[in-house]
């Protein structure tokens, strides 16, 4: 994980759920040529293209590409209501992913439940119903392995559909993220650990301050540790990614995560939030970020968008 050395700004340009160039995969594989795009999707957006999609393809289920470049084949689709969890912000469909994230949240969910305060997850975006670049927000959940879980505890699972657009989780952070608030307490920090213990995992993204205090906390076996990485934003919500699954080709891994449990990296972060270091004065300004096309995702998601 990289260290913060530009300054606390930085955090207003890159708070999506998937980070920088850094937090991506660094390997993308091959993507369409321009001549086997149908001609009416050729330079449309494909966040478009996917987001018109409201249900997910009649495949075998399989993700492609990489989590900020990809799409997701049979896509399957949370159930909205479950015993121990209910999927938020109904409206956007974005409560689908492969099989394996649907296993995750609901098994994740089940271990909330026996927490103190909790009777499960309420659970944000996991992806669209094929995945691919999303209408809005997110730059990664593209492959159907990525999940926000929401750190409001859900002692309610009775939520309406209204309720659900109109209820907020809550922040856990201090001082710009540098610390937790009084909202945060031990049930969130067993919760991510047991998130992070679940060998399906790669990575889990949450506020500086949070992984810090399980730092300091932590008295047992620290090697979950290692996949509790610091970033901008999410003191909403932890954003739990999956590896590929076992035989997944197509999939791109992202780099696992540097060795050892992550701890002093977090705290450098902490230090840079506290005292942003200085900007520095030949650095280039950031160029606009292009929207994707197909042109530029893996050659199998012209399938799963034709797919019936």
């Amino acid at each position: 994980m990289v260290r913060i050395v530009k300054p606390v700004l930085l955090a207003l340009v890159l708070a999506g759920c998937g980070g920088s160039t850094a937090e991506q995969e660094s390997v993308q594989p091959a993507v369409l040529s321009t001549q086997n795009i149908p001609a009416d999707m050729r330079g449309v957006q494909a966040k478009q293209l996917f987001g018109a999609k409201r249900g997910g393809s009649q495949q075998a289920a399989r993700p492609f590409g990489g989590y900020a470049k990809g799409c997701v084949a049979g896509g399957v689709q949370l159930p909205e209501t479950g015993p121990t969890w209910q999927a938020m912000r109904l409206s956007r469909n974005r409560n689908w992913g492969h099989p394996e994230v649907i296993d995750f949240v609901q098994k994740l969910s089940r271990f909330a439940a026996t927490q103190p305060g909790w009777n499960g997850l309420y659970v944000g975006d996991i992806s669209q119903p094929r995945g691919g670049p999303m209408l809005t927000g997110h730059r990664s959940h593209q492959m159907g392995l990525d999940v926000d879980i929401w750190l409001r505890p859900a002692n309610n699972l009775n939520l309406s559909r209204a309720q659900r657009e109109s209820l907020s989780s809550i922040s856990l952070r201090r001082a710009n993220g540098a610390y937790t608030n009084d909202n945060y307490n031990r049930t969130h920090h067993e919760i991510m650990k047991a998130a992070a213990k679940d060998p399906r995992v790669a990575r889990i993204f949450v506020f500086p301050g949070a992984k810090v205090r399980m730092c300091e906390e932590e008295t047992g076996d620290r090697s979950w540790l290692r996949k509790i990485r610091p970033w901008y934003g999410h003191h909403y919500h932890f954003h739990v990614r999956l590896k590929c699954p076992r035989g997944a080709k197509g999939c791109v891994d992202q780099a696992a995560p540097p060795a050892g449990d992550g701890c002093a990296d977090a705290r450098q972060w902490q230090r840079n939030i506290l005292n942003p270091p200085p900007p520095d004065p030949d650095a280039s300004p950031p160029k606009p970020r292009r929207e994707l096309t197909m042109a530029d995702l893996p050659a199998q998601c012209l399938g799963v968008l034709q797919s019936e």
